[in-house]
């Protein structure tokens, strides 16, 4: 089986980002973004979707949050294509529900070669930490828009927000383990009666 790994860097005037990651790896992370709180959502993305990553990232902090934010999901989504490359074998769909006490979100994903968002998550405070909440909608439209998926992110219930986030981002990471997984009766077939994606 050929290693599915990816390195990218993408830098602008706004941000210098670097990602590393192992589809089939143990769920190692390593962080260097500025943004603490974002660090610890994609935490969840690495432990529970058993991917490797390593994200370091220079951005303009100073302004706000926003560029970083959006940026490291544009760079992710990057690094997913490259990657899972010709997606053959591949299981292609994943969904996840996953409850944190009060919390229960639900996180399905097609690697379609389609970019489609669909994200309904009634956030009860607006400010989490320090960090703007509605930026979490930018960095999965930047990840959806060049992993080519289409992702759809439903919170079902809660009343705290952290709960409901890392509920998304722990479902996330669990449906994208399950999307990338090789089946091993598709080995080396498209999964798609296109026979491309």
């Amino acid at each position: 089986m050929a290693e599915r790994t990816a390195s990218v860097e993408r830098n602008t005037l706004e941000t210098q980002i670097k990602v590393s990651i192992n589809l089939d790896g143990t769920g190692k992370a390593r962080f260097d973004i500025g943004v603490p709180f974002l660090e610890h959502m994609l935490d969840q993305i690495a432990r529970h979707g058993l991917i490797d990553l390593d994200i370091e990232c220079k951005g303009d902090l100073h302004i706000d949050d926003h560029h970083t934010v959006e940026d490291v999901g544009i760079t992710l989504g990057q690094a997913f294509t490259k990657a899972i490359g010709d997606k053959k074998g591949m299981t292609r769909y994943g969904h996840s529900y996953v409850p944190l006490d009060e919390a229960l979100s639900r996180v399905v994903i097609d690697f379609s070669g389609r970019p489609g968002l669909q994200m309904h998550v009634p956030f009860t405070r607006a400010v989490v930490g320090g960090f703007d909440v509605d930026l979490f909608q930018e960095f999965f439209q930047g990840f959806v828009n060049h992993a080519l998926v289409s992702l759809h992110i439903d919170n079902l219930r809660g009343s705290n927000t952290h709960h409901q986030i890392e509920t998304v981002f722990k479902a996330f990471g669990r449906a994208l383990r399950m999307a990338v997984e090789l089946d091993p009766r598709m080995a080396g077939q498209m999964p798609s009666t296109k026979g491309i994606l």
